[in-house]
């Protein structure tokens, strides 16, 4: 019986590859715009959605939102009842240990959900004010 070899990886090859895997991890933020009495209330967010990790300068891109429009759609709220929709973001760096959720828009009532805790598996559940 032939036995098969495992295969030599260099050390930088091997390091190459973890900082490419780091790279494409992702963040989900399962958010929760809480229940209004208003009929025809409407909510939606910008591509200048990010996570912002102050203290190593780092900004997380949306790549995709679900069940909630992309300016400049938007989406209307049902009345009395809590809406959930879900952003999901490039990686955060490994020493990151807390971030803001920011919408940066060129006018006001932008989410923005400060110092969220970092855990490990960058699954997350906000509530937008």
């Amino acid at each position: 019986m032939e036995t098969i070899e495992k295969p030599i990886i260099s050390e930088e090859l091997l390091e190459y590859l973890k900082t490419k895997t780091e790279e494409e991890k992702q963040v989900i933020v399962h958010c929760c715009f809480p229940a209004t009495a208003f009929v025809g209330s409407l909510i939606r967010v910008w591509q200048s959605t990010f996570l912002i990790d102050d203290e190593n300068l780092h900004r997380s891109k949306l790549i995709h939102a679900e069940n909630i429009s992309i300016f400049p759609y938007w989406t209307e709220v049902p009345p009395f009842k809590d809406y959930w929709f879900t952003l999901i973001f490039s990686g955060l760096p490994k020493e990151c240990k807390f971030f803001d959720l920011k919408e940066i828009i060129p006018e006001e009532g932008g989410f923005w959900v400060q110092r969220i805790k970092r855990n490990k598996t960058d699954v997350y559940r906000v509530k937008i004010t």
